[in-house]
């Protein structure tokens, strides 16, 4: 099989992982989606593409693969509904997931000069990307700081949730769970390290509610924010295309089987299901 990786570092932990475990049986390709499209043989695509990079032109290389009949993981279109965070709030509450309440402002500029809120506020970058705007406005001298620092920046806004400090991270790849324990970033000392959190010492509707994300935004490799909302209620704040999935013991394993499997079921449409290919356990 062949496998095309697309994404600016191939030499990220969980790409690299994927590499090793698919090489040397299969031919794994590195697809820079900074490059130029017209370098590129569409003539001869690989069997399947794993969508890691998010920026515009990667979202738009990816679905000229698939224009082309070539598999992408995540698709094109499921990776756009979890950039824009208007739209991924809108998709996620319409379904029912306990997402967390979510209004879009033009600018910082028109939130700082609405005055000081009613409350505490988590302030958010409207369109998700590497090192977007993510902080916490307790009241007007700081929303001031935010539009001086990010005067033009699109926002969503959502309510601060009370919380223990600690953001539960789901991780899901095909279908299987993977977790852990984050400080937040709003956190005065800032996230720190990663920390193991076993997915059966979570509560059934979280593990369900990470679950379902999959199934509605349509996503194979995805993760999930979620908050303690008090009682053990799960509130998601946020949703990830393809996110990196570090130290998490299985998760290469499962996303290079998925590439696998993806590839080998586009290759045997209208004929006999093949069977997929195994990944060594390492």
């Amino acid at each position: 099989m062949r496998v095309g990786l697309v994404t600016a570092d191939a030499g990220h932990p969980l790409l690299a992982a994927v590499t090793e475990l698919l090489t040397p049986g299969h031919r794994v390709e590195w697809l820079d989606p900074g490059g130029e499209v017209r370098d590129l043989d569409l003539s001869s695509l690989a069997d399947v593409y794993l969508l890691k990079a998010r920026t515009p032109r990667a979202l738009a290389l990816a679905a000229l693969l698939e224009e082309h009949g070539a598999p992408v993981l995540n698709s094109a279109a499921a990776t756009a509904r979890c950039q824009d965070r208007v739209e991924m709030a809108a998709v996620a509450r319409a379904a029912g997931l306990p997402f967390a309440g979510t209004t879009s402002v033009p600018t910082l500029g028109q939130l700082a000069a609405a005055g000081a809120p009613d409350g505490p506020l988590v302030i958010k970058s409207r369109f998700s990307r590497r090192h977007d705007l993510v902080a916490r406005a307790d009241g007007a001298v700081r929303l001031r700081e935010l539009a001086a620092a990010w005067p033009d920046e699109p926002v969503v806004v959502q309510e601060f949730t009370v919380n223990s400090g600690w953001d539960h991270k789901l991780w899901v790849v095909d279908g299987r769970l993977f977790a852990g324990l984050r400080r937040s970033e709003l956190a005065p000392d800032g996230r720190g390290p990663t920390l193991p959190l076993p997915v059966g010492d979570l509560p059934a509707g979280w593990t369900d509610a990470a679950l379902r994300v999959g199934e509605i935004f349509g996503l194979d490799v995805y993760g999930v924010d979620l908050l303690d909302a008090g009682g053990g209620a799960p509130l998601i704040v946020d949703i990830n295309a393809f996110p990196g999935i570090r130290g998490q013991a299985g998760a290469p394993e499962a996303l290079a089987q998925l590439a696998l499997r993806t590839a080998a079921h586009d290759r045997s449409r209208g004929r006999d299901e093949r069977k997929v290919p195994e990944v060594s356990q390492k």
